[in-house]
């Protein structure tokens, strides 16, 4: 057996295309979310390609748990560029997680003229929606609000967000959790979800000077395209923006993207709700990331950019912020991590996001889908095969879908 040492990788830095090789399978077979993406990124690349060892993957982890943006892409990309040795080796490893996905999503929007005699599978799709993010809820209630100053934060940020109803309240009760978490969980005992003791440094093969400018980049994109966009009414760079900032915005994992999309989207009327919670559905029953639910949303949106064009800048902007941020943080990370008031921030952060999906579970996931009790009771069955009998995914998607065509 191969031996690897205390702290980094066991095998010689290896090619773009053999990142991208490892990645689309990954992106090929990777279902059951975030959280099951880590499991088959560690059964992959640790233990049988042996690209690094346990406690520089544990590195990488606590890292795209501390930042904001999809973690499992986020850690997919930072795995592609140690072992590519440098910002190819990332996007490859990007491209081969996500594509797959995405290409299917973009197919299904096209085609969803076609799909629009079938109200009863769109409206399963619904149910599945609703059976997902109920599960998203209760995992995430068990792993980052132990105690009960973050059920306290989680209930608060649930309230702020029913009450206020809209991205501006979000933006708010996670800014309020994360303030409330310095106060209140400075000497919480660790959860599941909360950043492990220092380790030593990865070997990064960037300078702090380059990540210095992703960050800036980074914030730059932030600020400029919606003031752009704004004074010349362009509507690509308002798609752009409003994708770039749902990304930037994501605490928690990929399920907390659904209520910042919905009012990106569906407020203002580039996507219906019907269409909107049918597609978060379908993206259910694909492999790899759950931000690929970007590319079905532009595709299928009224104004135009959309289709093709629409997806990929759809796609492109959603992940572009948590990339920006893990490649720019990567060589200050053993720094930072090792300070207790940014743990204890992000403590009252992840607890916030708790009570932001569990907002967006009662609406518009719930309110849009269950509307009698014939919903109810699928939705239920959809929630249990998912957390009790540990039915895969893509069997709900394809139950309850049939479950909707019987109920219509």
């Amino acid at each position: 057996m191969q031996e690897t040492g205390a702290h980094g990788t066991s095998a010689p830095p290896g090619s773009t295309g053999e990142v991208f090789g490892a990645f689309l399978k990954l992106g090929l077979t990777s279902f059951g979310g975030p959280v099951a993406h880590l499991g088959y990124f560690r059964d992959e690349l640790v233990l049988r390609r042996r690209w690094m060892d346990d406690a520089a993957y544990g590195d990488l982890v606590a890292l795209c748990q501390f930042l904001p943006g999809p973690a499992s892409s986020q850690l997919g990309f930072a795995l592609g560029l140690l072992r590519g040795g440098g910002l190819l080796g990332g996007l490859a490893a990007w491209a081969g997680f996500t594509l797959p996905s995405a290409i299917v999503l973009t197919a299904c929007a096209l085609g969803a003229a076609s799909l629009a005699g079938t109200d009863g599978v769109l409206h399963g799709l619904k149910l599945v929606a609703v059976a997902v993010v109920a599960q998203a809820v209760w995992g995430m209630t068990r792993t980052l609000t132990p105690d009960r100053a973050r059920a306290g934060i989680a209930l608060a940020a649930l309230a702020l967000v029913v009450f206020a109803g809209s991205a501006l309240g979000q933006v708010a009760a996670i800014a309020l959790g994360a303030l409330a978490g310095l106060v209140l969980c400075a000497e919480a005992a660790p959860a599941r979800g909360d950043v492990p003791g220092p380790e030593p440094a990865l070997a990064v093969p960037l300078s702090r000077r380059t990540g210095a400018l992703l960050l800036g980049l980074f914030a730059a994109l932030l600020v400029v395209p919606p003031v752009v966009a704004a004074a010349t009414g362009v509507q690509t760079l308002a798609l752009f923006d409003a994708f770039y900032r749902s990304g930037a915005l994501v605490f928690g994992g990929g399920h907390v993207v659904l209520p910042l999309l919905q009012a990106e989207v569906v407020a203002p009327g580039w996507v219906s709700a019907s269409t909107f919670l049918a597609g978060y559905g379908l993206a259910q029953a694909v492999p790899g990331p759950l931000f690929t639910f970007a590319a079905y949303l532009g595709a299928a949106m009224g104004p135009e950019p959309n289709g093709i064009a629409g997806a990929a800048i759809a796609l492109g902007a959603i992940f572009l912020p948590g990339l920006l941020l893990v490649t720019g943080v990567l060589p200050f990370w053993d720094q930072l991590r090792r300070r207790t008031r940014a743990q204890a921030a992000m403590r009252g952060a992840n607890a916030a996001v708790v009570g932001l999906i569990g907002a967006a579970l009662y609406s518009p996931v719930f309110t849009g889908a269950v509307f009698d009790a014939p919903d109810f009771v699928a939705a239920v069955a959809g929630f249990l095969l998912l957390t009790v009998w540990r039915v895969p995914p893509l069997a709900v998607v394809v139950v309850l879908a049939g479950a909707g065509v019987f109920l219509a």
